[in-house]
């Protein structure tokens, strides 16, 4: 199947600007003392550059020596546009701008050879990389005895109760004891409550306790 050509505008616009670029950068050269090839092989030597640091931005946008190099590449295009523009006389080039297009092709010598050879930057991917999953692994093991059935599980024993322990009572305290509860049955002919008991020795509970049960109060 015949693929039908049509004119494409940006296309048309990079070569018409591609063409006077290479122009500007040709009159510069040859004003500068540069004549016959080497007055066409400076555009060249730019572009080519100003190329070959683009390439090595597309594909390491944090290389500083490729930012570097398309800023003296693209800064040597727009020069040359910018001097041939009338501004600068082509006919008495300044003794400065002689020795910037004598020195420049050691310049994108160094330039090229720097960005072909530099190492690959690796770019940062903001996409969550895929951890594989841990493997599972079968804890079964084969000469372990296969449940059966009949097989009754054991039954662990109930927990017993927790009794508390009953404090031992010493010999004068529980004699002071007595005589305050004899002293009641005699003044009230009843014995005496463990309560009030407990409310005249102001002693712990667990001791209180004790003291009624041994000298039998209620």
């Amino acid at each position: 199947m015949n693929r039908v050509l049509r004119p494409d505008a940006v296309l048309i616009q990079a070569v018409i600007a591609g063409a006077l670029s290479f122009a500007h950068l040709h009159d510069l050269a040859y004003a500068a003392g540069q004549s016959g090839w080497k007055a066409w092989a400076y555009p060249v030597s730019v572009d080519l550059l100003l190329v070959a640091a683009w390439r090595r931005l597309r594909s390491a946008r944090r290389d500083r020596s490729a930012w570097t190099w398309f800023a003296i590449a693209l800064c040597a295009s727009l020069g040359a546009n910018v001097a041939t523009a009338g501004l600068l006389d082509l006919e008495h080039v300044p003794a400065w701008l002689r020795i910037l297009v004598a020195g420049w092709p050691a310049l994108a010598f160094l330039g090229g050879t720097l960005l072909v050879h530099s190492p690959d930057v690796p770019a940062v991917s903001a996409e969550p990389v895929d951890v594989p999953a841990a493997p599972e692994v079968e804890t079964h093991r084969a000469d372990a005895p296969t449940p059966t059935a009949e097989a009754v599980p054991e039954l662990s024993p109930a927990p017993e109760p927790v009794t508390a322990e009953v404090p031992a009572v010493p010999a004068a305290l529980l004699d002071h004891a007595r005589k305050i509860a004899d002293a009641h049955r005699a003044e009230t002919g009843s014995p005496m409550p463990a309560t009030a008991l407990s409310a005249r020795l102001q002693l712990p509970a667990p001791m209180t306790a004790a003291i009624a049960k041994q000298l039998q109060l209620a």
